[in-house]
């Protein structure tokens, strides 16, 4: 084939243009876009291999890195499906992705912001021109005899010709322009840059990837290729093999590597979701609270987000809700684009279902723990019980899940928490509500006169001490396993039974006679301050105590 020329499709002109006047701060990811492709052509050979016996390869599946910093080149090879000229002009020379072609609309019309992941919109292979101001595409399908070249300098036309190759793959080379640490631009020939790059965002993809680099023996010596045949990626997503099999010393490896955090997790939980949509998740419940707990937009968010093993993003917020921030881990997905962005998981379907699992999966290991181990449960409500008591305040979830988990300190009880699960359970069989009362400590709390009928009546009170818990409950549906919850500071309370009732109520007007003039005196000294004065059968050793009617703030 002689060589031929040809016009880039109008949309990929603009997204060229896009890319060599390049706004994006992290350049990097070029090449996560490539290992991605090139990783991709390997698996689509070894699966239609399995069919076509012709198509398959001794040789192992491998993509390589070749380096050269005299020649400003870094080649990106494959010994994967490959291309014919025809689908070099088809994926190189076309835009067919309509998420693209909006992509494009909205720069043109100013609507669309820097992205914070290049490859989001469908750029994919275009990412190279970030970096290089010459591309080299040499491509072999399997099955075929003759290679093509494919060639640009990014000016609106590329070239194709024949050419040749020793097997089926593809070989990309790129012509680097210069390092330009303003611009974000590092030296893509370096060792180590290009270690960290694939660490970062290709460390789990299933090949191997390795590295060729140039290197002199001395000063006046010329530079020779020499192979580092370790491979740049672990290639170990530990996420993807049996719980059985692995250990827990990986399963604390991962965590730490992932979490930068040394302290062993409290849990780990694998989970994997199937049907409509697929992924996989590890996710971990740290033992301790990092700093940042409470602030919830500066808080880390510990969900990785994977698309086939290949590394999308930190800190996926739409994974988990804000009362599960503290829950680690990694989702992998099956569903998802490469070039999803964190605008589009916003409404992305698979992310929703994926999410609705994650939560369901958190909140039932949490009951595992809780029903197995309560000591180290309680460890965990320690540190965690604040933060998802806010799901209670949340509209989108079934609170009995979170009410399930719940802890507090009771008047039963000196130190210890109590679930309140076990507190229904131990509730008297005429007791109508779930008594509590919310305020700064146990301590404050267990000496409030609110509380002194209730001791006289042997009646359990719950009290619940953290911030947030005066929110909740007060915003709370009504009840928890068929009883509603009573905060004994509101209103009036009577424990009586109908005998004492009685009894009591004929006590009352004797009292009110008697004491009447105090009443009234009393009434008029504080009348600005409160909305009533009255007698009360709730204290048994206290002169008085201030009680707020129900509804009042």
């Amino acid at each position: 084939m002689a060589t031929q020329t040809h016009e880039f499709q109008a949309e990929v002109k603009k997204l060229l243009d896009l890319m060599i006047h390049s706004l994006y701060s992290n350049k990097d990811v070029f090449l996560r876009e490539l290992i991605s492709n090139a990783s991709d052509a390997l698996d689509r050979r070894r699966f239609e291999g399995l069919t076509d016996a012709g198509l398959q390869d001794d040789a192992e599946p491998t993509v390589r890195l070749i380096a050269d910093p005299e020649a400003r080149t870094l080649v990106i090879e494959d010994n994967g499906i490959g291309m014919t000229s025809e689908e070099l002009v088809e994926n190189l020379g076309t835009i067919a992705r309509s998420g693209t072609l909006e992509y494009l609309k909205k720069v043109e019309q100013g609507e669309a912001g820097p992205p914070e992941l290049i490859g989001q919109f469908g750029v994919g292979f275009y990412a190279c021109f970030m970096v290089a101001d010459r591309v080299e595409v040499v491509s072999q399908k399997a099955g075929a005899d003759q290679a093509a070249c494919w060639k640009t300098d990014g000016s609106g036309t590329y070239t194709l010709e024949d050419a040749e190759r020793d097997g089926p793959g593809t070989t990309i080379t790129l012509h680097l322009i210069d390092v330009d640490g303003d611009e974000g631009i590092s030296d893509y020939t370096d060792e180590w840059v290009l270690r960290s790059i694939v660490k970062r965002y290709s460390d789990f993809v299933a090949h191997p990837i390795r590295l060729t680099v140039f290197k002199k023996e001395g000063e006046d010596s010329v530079a020779e290729p020499v192979v580092i045949e370790e491979p740049l990626n672990s290639m170990k997503a530990i996420w993807t093999r049996p719980s059985s099999e692995v250990t827990e010393e990986e399963f604390g490896e991962f965590y730490a590597h992932i979490t930068h955090d040394h302290n062993a997790p409290l849990l780990h939980v694998s989970t994997t979701l199937e049907g409509t949509f697929e992924a996989r998740g590890l996710l971990y419940i740290p033992s301790v609270a990092p700093f940042d707990l409470y602030h919830r937009e500066m808080a880390h968010r510990g969900i990785q987000l994977y698309v086939r093993r290949v590394f999308i993003m930190d800190e996926c917020r739409d994974l988990m809700p804000d009362y599960l921030r503290f829950v680690k881990g990694v989702v992998d997905a099956e569903d998802l684009s490469l070039n999803v962005s964190r605008e589009m998981l916003q409404q992305s379907k698979p992310i929703q279902v994926i999410r609705k699992h994650l939560v369901k999966k958190t909140l039932e290991e949490l009951g595992r723990l809780m029903k197995e181990d309560e000591e180290k449960y309680i460890g965990f409500w320690a540190q965690f019980g604040p933060v998802l008591k806010e799901g209670l305040l949340s509209f989108e979830e079934k609170k009995d899940r979170i009410l399930d988990l719940v802890y507090a300190h009771s008047t039963n009880e000196e130190d210890a928490l109590t679930s309140l699960s076990a507190y229904v359970e131990r509730m008297k069989d005429d007791q109508e509500a779930i008594y509590y009362m919310a305020g700064p400590s146990r301590e404050v709390l267990a000496g409030s006169p609110h509380l002194e009928a209730f001791r006289a009546k042997g009646v359990e009170v719950l009290l619940f001490t953290d911030p947030v818990d005066d929110v909740w409950l007060e915003q709370m549906p009504p009840e928890y396993k068929g009883k509603p919850f009573r905060s004994v500071g509101l209103g009036e309370i009577d424990l009586s039974d109908e005998a004492e009732k009685e009894e009591q109520e004929a006590e009352r007007k004797q009292k009110e006679d008697n004491f009447g003039g105090l009443l009234g005196g009393l009434r008029a000294a504080v009348q600005e301050d409160v909305k009533e004065v009255r007698l009360s059968s709730r204290l048994t050793t206290s002169a008085s105590c201030l009680v707020r009617d129900e509804g009042d703030l």
